[in-house]
């Protein structure tokens, strides 16, 4: 099993003829089972083409009527990103990975409000995130796939680079993921940590599960709560931007000190009392979750 996507996703591509699309595009189709479930194209001015044998539709509406398409991946521009995402949701895609950053707020903004009060069931995952890969299966967005390992860790992070971190030290000591999650750090987003956590929690195949978030915002502390009541596998807890000063904008657009609540170590410490193994060393994340699993075995 794995969480979101799988052998069963068919995954159409908003914006697949572009420098970025294109390019993307083909790395996940060459990867695991990228050729069967890839289905389709999507582009207003480009209907009737064809992309490496993959059929382009004018409307991501055509496209999944003749493709049964249940996943969407965008890589427009960020001033056509909310025109792209609201195209997806209004056709009741399952779930859409947005991959484009700088999206303006107020779009966002637009975008969230639209999917709360529309009728909808789709999932937005990001933007401004790096997409999620379930290993030896199946890559929906720009993830490095090489250092992924087939395995029972979950990994879900705002940090595109951490993700990959995190990977890393999972696959080089051996225990591999079962689905690696980039939720984006804008400060508007989709999919949460606690809608990951949940996720994984539910999942059969994953054992343990390593939580990377960053300055700003209480999203973490949110998930931390519901995990101290709810989540039945260990969690490995890890926030960047310890040294990172009040005020000032590190990195992502969600990474803005405006409150102490908002610092890490003040997040690491609600991660702490939350039942979650935390680390003010991101080098430690894969010794840690290793250390819990065997704990676990012990246990049983």
């Amino acid at each position: 099993m794995s969480i979101l996507i799988g052998s069963e996703s068919r995954v159409i591509v908003q914006g697949i003829t572009g420098n970025v699309g294109s390019f993307h595009t083909l790395r996940c189709i060459n990867y695991a089972l990228g050729k069967q479930c890839y289905v389709a194209g999507v582009h207003p001015k480009k209907g009737g083409n064809v992309f490496h044998d993959l059929p382009i539709f004018s409307t991501v509406k055509e496209a999944k009527e003749k493709t049964n398409a249940n996943t969407s991946v965008i890589y427009v521009p960020a001033l056509r990103a909310k025109s792209a995402i609201l195209e997806a949701v209004t056709a009741n895609v399952e779930l859409i990975v947005c991959i484009t950053e700088g999206i303006p707020v107020n779009d966002m903004l637009l975008v969230k409000s639209y999917m709360a009060n529309s009728n909808s069931a789709s999932m937005l995952l990001g933007p401004n995130c790096p997409g999620l890969i379930v290993p030896e299966v199946l890559k929906v967005g720009i993830m490095p796939e090489d250092i992924n390992k087939h395995g029972k860790v979950g990994i879900v992070s705002r940090s595109g680079t951490l993700t990959y971190e995190a990977v890393e030290q999972v696959s080089a000591i051996g225990l591999g993921q079962s689905t690696s999650v980039g939720i984006g750090g804008d400060p508007i987003n989709g999919l949460k940590h606690i809608d990951v956590l949940k996720l994984f929690n539910d999942d059969l195949d994953t054992d343990a599960v390593i939580m990377i978030g960053e300055i700003g915002g209480n999203d973490e502390v949110i998930a931390a709560k519901w995990a101290s009541k709810n989540m039945t596998k260990p969690v490995v807890g890890f926030i960047a931007g310890i040294s990172a000063p009040p005020g000032k904008r590190m990195g992502h657009a969600g990474a803005l000190i405006s409150d102490g609540h908002e610092k890490a170590l003040t997040k690491l410490k609600k991660m702490e009392e939350a039942g979650m193994v935390v680390t003010k060393n991101p080098t430690r994340m894969g010794q840690l979750v290793a250390g819990l699993l065997n704990e676990k075995k012990k246990k049983e």
